[in-house]
């Protein structure tokens, strides 16, 4: 794939990729939107993330995602504003309130449990397909702010479900996640931990551990464990001395509470700093790859489209016996049950349908073969998407490039085609005049058919 044909910005990715989720559960009438497209004179994977824009356009997306980054700053700021109020209140209960006293392993496994937690997760995330974690504040920053910018009733579902996708496909879902949520948890740790250090600077306090069942050697090693890395930034350990004293000395104090903020600080703080700056990195890196994938059947099908509306060069006059690629369809999946009857390039005194011919439910369509009413008939083609297409020919004409381009154009908007020969009668030079000519430009299943029953068989 050629790197310039790729989106231009992220926001075209999401549109291309919503504009897919919601064509999953029906076609969208797109007729106007592929011609504006192949009008650009760019790529085709320019005129896919083009058309997906005109579609976007009409469904309201770009204006929900305009509403989504407006809303996104004040939501993260609100959820900021409740975090350190969350770390103001954590503050004042590891600090006892009134009482000056604080256990340090009660504040420890208050302060860091459930950062601890959450941060294991989000490493088992990163080796596991475990999808987003849906407690993680960078998830929910980003379900309140689709749901506050879209409301009940928006596409803010389907930008939604576009963006996880894209971020998953790039590998990017739990660093994008991760940042938000390690900056949030990182702005906590930074109020709790000044808050702590105003409270233990300008007060005073006991700092102690209590225990009914466990050995006090437990808490020695404990002690001496977690604080081997705050003491190589230079926070003090409490010695065993400081540690089996019920009631240590102003001194044993102060290596308790710098004990206490060094482990805040490494076990917390740092971690969250760290991964907070290693997802930007990521982010940085790997943001180029957040395209829709074009190899997926929908996108392919929507390059095939726009293959048959290309113009076609003629570079010599005579091309000769060149070859022809095989001809385009729609997939069963992909068409309705409706049945067209199309007349081409037919005299004026050629009544059409025949009379007396009942086609039943099927349409009937005429055209003398103008570049304006080609252009209507192939836009009717990919509103319906037809199932079965009889195109009427008269027999005595000939067949020209002209005519290849129209039939193949044709092939690739319906599931089945065949070519009705017109005449009274259609005779046999006639008939394997277009068979051969039919066979030499690679279109030999479309038949030729020259009876009546043929013409029924299917039609309806």
């Amino acid at each position: 794939m050629n790197p310039v044909a790729l989106p231009a910005s992220f926001q075209d990715a999401v549109i291309t990729e919503a504009v897919k989720l919601v064509e999953e559960s029906g076609p969208l009438a797109d007729a106007q939107a592929m011609r504006q497209a192949m009008s650009l004179g760019t790529d085709a994977p320019g005129r896919i993330v083009e058309r997906a824009r005109i579609l976007g356009q009409r469904l309201g997306l770009q204006a929900e995602v305009a509403r989504g980054r407006a809303w996104a700053p004040w939501v993260l700021l609100g959820l900021v504003a409740l975090i350190v109020l969350a770390g103001l209140t954590l503050a004042g209960n590891v600090l006892g309130g009134g009482q000056r006293q604080i256990n340090v392993v009660v504040a420890l496994a208050s302060l860091l449990g459930l950062h601890l937690f959450t941060l294991l997760l989000w490493l088992a995330g990163l080796a596991l397909p475990l999808g987003a974690f849906p407690a993680s504040f960078g998830w929910l920053w980003l379900s309140l702010t689709a749901r506050v910018a879209g409301g009940r009733h928006g596409q803010a579902p389907v930008l939604l479900r576009a963006t996880t996708r894209l971020l998953a496909r790039a590998r990017l879902l739990p660093w994008a996640l991760g940042f938000v949520s390690h900056a949030i948890w990182t702005l906590s740790f930074a109020v709790v931990l000044a808050a702590l250090l105003f409270a233990l600077a300008f007060r005073s306090y006991t700092l102690n551990w209590e225990t009914t069942i466990l050995d006090p050697a437990f808490f020695v090693r404990s002690v001496q464990l977690l604080g081997q890395a705050p003491a190589w930034l230079g926070f003090p350990v409490p010695d065993a001395q400081a540690v089996l004293s019920p009631l240590a000395a102003a001194s044993g104090q102060r290596a308790w509470a710098l004990w206490l903020t060094g482990c805040i600080v490494v076990y917390g703080l740092l971690p969250r700093l760290a991964f907070a700056l290693l997802s930007a990195a990521v982010w940085a890196l790997r943001r180029k790859a957040l395209q829709p994938d074009l190899s997926e059947p929908g996108f392919q099908r929507l390059l095939a489209r726009f293959e048959t509306l290309a113009p076609r060069q003629i570079v010599d006059a005579d091309p000769g016996a060149m070859p022809h690629g095989a001809p385009a369809h729609l997939w069963a999946g992909d068409t309705t049950d409706t049945a067209l009857a199309i007349g081409f390039e037919l005299p004026p005194e050629q009544p059409w349908p025949p009379a007396g011919l009942d086609i039943g439910t099927a349409q009937a369509l005429r055209i003398d073969g103008s570049a304006g009413q080609r252009r209507e008939l192939l836009d009717a083609l990919a509103r319906m998407r037809p199932r079965r297409v009889r195109i009427g020919c008269r027999a005595a004409s000939t067949p020209d490039r002209g005519t290849e381009r129209f039939l193949r154009e044709v092939m690739a908007l319906c599931g089945e085609c065949r070519l009705w020969l017109l005449g009274d009668p259609v005779d046999a030079a006639a008939r394997l005049r277009w068979q051969a000519w039919l066979a030499d430009a690679g279109l030999q299943e479309l038949g030729p058919i020259d009876t009546t029953e043929a013409v029924l068989h299917g039609a309806a």
